[in-house]
């Protein structure tokens, strides 16, 4: 989600969306872009609000988007519910009552909408006359608008029915309409029925079989759909509010509460626990705004990304207009923004605002799951790890261990010392040899480049099966989630807790914590206490001991089997801290959560990993070191060289295509295999641009970072270099593009100290477009002048 963040002062923009195709030729002749105005990424912006002459300020209300417009439904505006429908069309910022005949639903608030086909169906809901206190009561009718008509009919459902309700869930998903939770008037509900919306006449409601972690009674909580699943955040429960997410699968009817465990301290928490907010899905992402959180009104984004199940929130750009925090209120997407629509803001204001929020739409950042692939492929490995008493065998890569863990670099470092003395030895003795007996070949022992024995580095310390999940850390900065229940799995990770803190990282030291500690429960305390008290793991052993003391644990845990059969000292601490617990002491010490992937990987190109290069990539005659793990990895280019014709000295010429890029340009793209960074100036986007195609990237993150660092970014200051950059690669509409900016603003191009630089034939190329954007008036003019 990082945006990027260019030369100059610009705000970062939205470029239009750039398909991967593979088929594409390579050549960058096929650069197409388009100058004109794009909206800001993250930008919030206030459209017109709704006319009283048009319909109320409202909240509570549902908003659903068709097409170009949104539509908005029912609400209360503070005395009455309402049942109007509005609409309003994103490309005029107009405001309108939307066409309707036939018989709307009564007036309602807490109700749902939602869109299928060219249809708005309605479900549930409050109504009744709030005014007067009377009539209140929950619905569970089920209405249709059509859209091309404007005509509202109620479905007649035969059959059961859900019970009447409001403050529910509702979506759309394979055709069927599926409402989960609310309020009932009297009680939060957690079930969940579906029905079709393909034919009316045969439609009927069928009650949901759910398992798994299901969500907690609830009411007032958004859903939304992403990657095929429907997830659920928040909201009023009947125990408590908290802030939960959970995700269902609709082909398995299974719940899932997604953990937070896996989030380090330091890194972006979960929202807030809160209700009356909205969430809705874009691309990979669930975007929430608003609600009512612990009696505040707060109105920041936060942003869920679903593959790697990490919460931010987003900072919005500098030229926002930010909605003020509220609650009740109602979002929508239409292609790539958000609109958000009413609530109640402070002092039980009903609002009748509409903001629109852009999205950022770039491919995901695949670097951890590129080097989670090297990993689990095991291919270029060129180190072995020889584990324990047992010797058992682990392969894995020098550049990506070197990079991340400065004690298994010390361990190769020396293991590498002693190959290399043995092979001295091992040369001087054959060649004392050959010279005894005068036939022999002196250059026997030698082996071509690409064939070089695995390096063997023991390590006492460690057993293979926490070893390979230590590793796995160091390729991807995760670690695999313990299975609720499992002792073993609990078991293990303390294992690999304890090669984290002999081996001095940080950041796994804390994740292994985090999830220890999030998996202690009744069923497995006492073994994790134990194994805790036998690895001299205090940290984790004060954890358990606190928790077997808890006033709503003790008997439980002490009336166990496993209790029976602890170990006397650990039975006398768990009384004795019983009896006497001790003082709690707070440190106001930063939690050290050390260095991520990214940061790693950084160092190691800047220079940290300069003595285990082992491959020279030569631009233009000029060499650079690099890390053929590191580029197969993230290269399917790259990848195919090394394992079928690795040329045998070791040097690889740079081009994309035919094309050279600049040294600048080549660094660039060098930060972007190694670290995933996308920052560069516009000039190396050009260069770049069909990179992600030649050299087989696992997305075009890198194009559409390109092709927007070149719309967005052609300034007075940097056109000439753009020029030179697309004058090289054939990037024809770009070259037109700066001819275009340098005759417009030539005044001020020409006091550029790069002009004197450019090559004969650019500097023709100027003086003809000159002489073109001079008009016959004008030659007329300096004409008289002379």
């Amino acid at each position: 989600m990082a945006l990027l963040a260019t030369m100059s002062c610009k705000s970062t923009k939205v470029a239009p969306s750039v398909d991967f195709d593979h088929s594409c030729s390579d050549s960058v002749e096929y650069l197409t872009l388009n100058f004109g105005p794009f909206e800001t990424v993250h930008r919030w912006r206030r459209l017109p609000p709704c006319d009283e002459f048009v319909g109320a300020r409202r909240s509570k209300h549902t908003v659903v988007a068709y097409r170009d417009a949104i539509y908005v439904f029912g609400g209360d505006n503070g005395k009455n519910m309402l049942n109007d429908l509005l609409r309003f069309d994103v490309k005029d910022c107009s405001w309108c009552r939307a066409f309707t005949t036939g018989t709307p639903p009564a007036p309602r608030y807490h109700h749902s909408a939602v869109v299928y086909g060219s249809s708005m169906f309605v479900f549930g809901g409050y109504t009744g006359d709030i005014y007067s206190n009377s009539n209140l009561k929950n619905k569970n009718d089920l209405f249709e608008y059509k859209f091309a008509t404007g005509q509202w009919t109620e479905w007649k459902v035969d059959g059961s029915l859900p019970v009447a309700r409001s403050a529910h869930g509702a979506t759309v998903y394979s055709d069927k309409l599926w409402i989960f939770a609310g309020y009932d008037g009297n009680a939060r509900l957690n079930d969940m029925w579906t029905i079709s919306l393909q034919d009316r006449e045969h439609a009927c409601w069928e009650e949901i079989d759910q398992s798994g972690e299901i969500p907690p009674s609830c009411c007032n909580f958004p859903v939304a759909v992403c990657r095929d699943k429907m997830f659920v955040f928040s909201g009023q429960s009947g125990a408590k509010i908290t802030n939960n997410l959970f995700q269902f699968e609709f082909n398995g009817h299974m719940w899932t509460r997604i953990p937070t465990e896996h989030l380090l301290r330091g890194s972006p928490p979960p929202p807030q626990r809160r209700y009356g907010h909205t969430m809705v899905a874009f691309d990979r992402h669930l975007y929430v705004f608003g609600g009512a959180a612990d009696n505040t009104l707060p109105n920041e984004l936060h942003c869920y990304d679903v593959d790697s199940q990490t919460w931010e929130v987003i900072q919005p750009s500098l030229d926002s207009e930010m909605p003020s925090g509220r609650l009740f209120h109602a979002a929508a997407v239409i292609q790539d923004a958000m609109y958000i629509f009413g609530g109640t803001v402070d002092n039980n204001v009903r609002s009748g605002e509409m903001y629109r929020f852009q999205f950022s739409c770039y491919p995901k950042c695949t670097l951890h799951e590129d080097y989670g692939k090297l990993w689990e492929n095991r291919q270029f490995c060129d180190v072995e790890f020889i584990l324990g008493e047992r010797e058992e065998r682990v392969l894995g890569h020098i550049a990506i261990v070197t990079a991340r863990c400065q004690w298994l670099r010390k361990k190769i470092l020396q293991a590498r010392d002693r190959q290399r003395q043995k092979s001295k030895q091992e040369s001087s003795e054959e060649i004392d040899e050959g010279a005894a007996g005068g036939h022999r070949d002196m250059f026997a022992g030698n082996k071509p480049s690409g064939t070089q024995p695995l390096l063997e580095v023991s390590i006492r310390e460690a057993e293979a099966q926490p070893f390979e999940v230590l590793m796995q850390f160091l390729y991807t900065d995760k670690i695999q989630y313990p299975r609720r229940g499992h002792v073993q799995d609990v078991l293990l990770i303390m294992d690999v807790y304890k090669l984290a803190l002999s081996f001095k990282l940080s950041r796994l030291e804390q994740l292994c914590v985090q999830y220890i500690e999030a998996s202690v429960d009744l069923q497995n305390v006492l073994s994790v206490c134990e194994n805790a008290n036998k690895l001299q793991l205090d940290q984790l052993k004060e954890h358990c001991l606190n928790f077997v003391v808890k006033e709503s644990h003790f008997n439980q845990v002490i009336m166990t089997k496993e209790f029976e059969h602890l170990s006397t000292p650990l039975i006398v601490e768990i009384v004795r801290r019983k009896q006497q617990p001790p003082p709690r002491v707070y440190s106001d010490q930063p939690v050290d959560i050390g260095t991520s992937l990214v940061q790693d990987m950084k160092a190691y190109l800047e220079g940290g990993g300069l003595e285990f290069c082992d491959i020279i990539l030569l631009l233009d005659g000029h060499p650079r070191p690099a890390h053929k793990a590191i580029l197969a990895a993230r290269s399917s280019y790259f990848e195919a060289m090394f394992r079928s014709f690795m040329p045998e000295d070791g040097q690889v010429n740079i081009s994309i295509g035919e094309m050279v890029p600049s040294k600048q340009a080549f660094e660039s793209m060098l930060r972007y295999i190694y670290y995933g960074d996308v920052n560069m100036p516009p000039e190396d986007s050009l260069y770049l641009f069909a990179a992600p195609y030649y050299y087989g990237f696992s997305n075009n993150r890198l194009q559409a970072y390109c092709k927007q660092n070149l719309e967005m970014n052609v300034t007075v200051e940097n056109v000439l270099q753009i020029l030179e950059a697309a004058d090289k690669t054939q990037a024809l509409d770009m070259k037109k593009h700066c001819l275009h900016i340098i005759v417009h603003q030539f005044i001020k191009v020409s006091k550029l100290p790069n002009l004197r630089s450019l090559s004969q034939l650019l500097l023709l190329d100027i003086i003809e477009s000159l002489a073109t954007h001079i008009s016959d008036k004008q030659c007329a003019e300096m004409g008289s002048d002379i």
